[in-house]
């Protein structure tokens, strides 16, 4: 007689079958692609409490008991002042996914409260430097975050229509502030729409936006709300109308940039124009 699996084995069961294909599989070709992964990382798993997050841990928790590359991992969870249902909520699901969190006190909320018009360029900055101390502590030299290709096309639309740039999100970067720290982010090759399906289809329940200033009017999975990203949603479902690929499009678009066509770009800080190259062909 069959014992009856757990819960976790379950969702375990889940992405290794019914989502090996849009879910498993790009997280391992982005975890090779990009070579976020090295033998002996020590990597902090920052858990929001939200779907991405809890679904990058269980991805990383899942290759680092088959992968022939030894590595080490910690589940952070930070909270910054949420309520007592929204801190319980992360702790259920912790338990329920069978990943071991660590958690810690900030009282960032607070700090973001006292500020004058939008907190949350501050907010996730605080966040972020927190989180970066919180991994060194435990010795880790990489944070893994739960970015996912939609916020990677997102970025991008948002960057040229309301930032006036092209700018992308990279799978991985160094810490400015924590030397010797990297960042990256595991869900890169995944699409939002195929962690809803495997959040909808195992059940789960994961608290969405826990912001002091947002949790009474929480963000549904249908994408409505008024904030520049709900609009960029919006338009690229419309757009999948009538290219079903443009998703990829967008998202292999950042992979082949043809600088030579650009009359200015940024490097390292520094701006260029065409014109010095323009000018070098001259005095050829």
């Amino acid at each position: 007689m069959s014992r009856e699996l757990e819960k976790y084995q379950l969702v375990e069961q889940s992405i290794n079958k019914k989502f090996r294909k849009t879910i498993w599989r790009p997280f391992v070709n982005a975890v090779k692609q990009y070579e976020l992964i090295q033998t002996g990382d020590r990597i902090a798993v920052c858990i929001s409490g939200g779907k991405d997050s809890f679904l990058d841990a269980k991805l990383l928790q899942m290759l680092q008991r088959h992968s022939d590359v030894p590595f080490e991992l910690v589940f952070l969870v930070m909270d910054p002042g949420y309520n007592e249902d929204n801190r319980k909520k992360v702790e259920d699901n912790a338990r329920i996914l069978n990943i071991p969190i660590q958690i810690f006190d900030t009282d960032i909320f607070d700090v973001t409260a006292t500020v004058g018009g939008s907190p949350c360029y501050l907010c996730a900055r605080m966040r972020r430097g927190y989180l970066y101390s919180k991994a060194r502590e435990y010795g880790c030299n990489k944070i893994a975050l739960g970015h996912h290709l939609s916020d990677v096309i997102e970025t991008t639309l948002m960057s040229m229509f309301y930032g006036s740039q092209l700018q992308a999100m990279l799978p991985k970067l160094h810490s400015q502030n924590f030397e010797g720290m990297t960042l990256i982010r595991p869900l890169y090759c995944v699409h939002e729409e195929d962690i809803l399906a495997w959040k909808r289809y195992n059940e789960l329940d994961f608290i969405q936006c826990a912001c002091r200033f947002t949790e009474n009017c929480s963000l549904p999975d249908d994408d409505s709300g008024g904030s520049k990203r709900k609009e960029i949603k919006i338009l690229i479902r419309r757009l999948r109308k009538d290219n079903p690929n443009i998703d990829r499009s967008i998202f292999n678009a950042i992979h082949a940039v043809h600088i030579d066509t650009f009359p200015g770009y940024k490097r390292d800080g520094e701006i260029h124009s065409f014109l010095e190259q323009f000018r070098r062909e001259e005095n050829d």
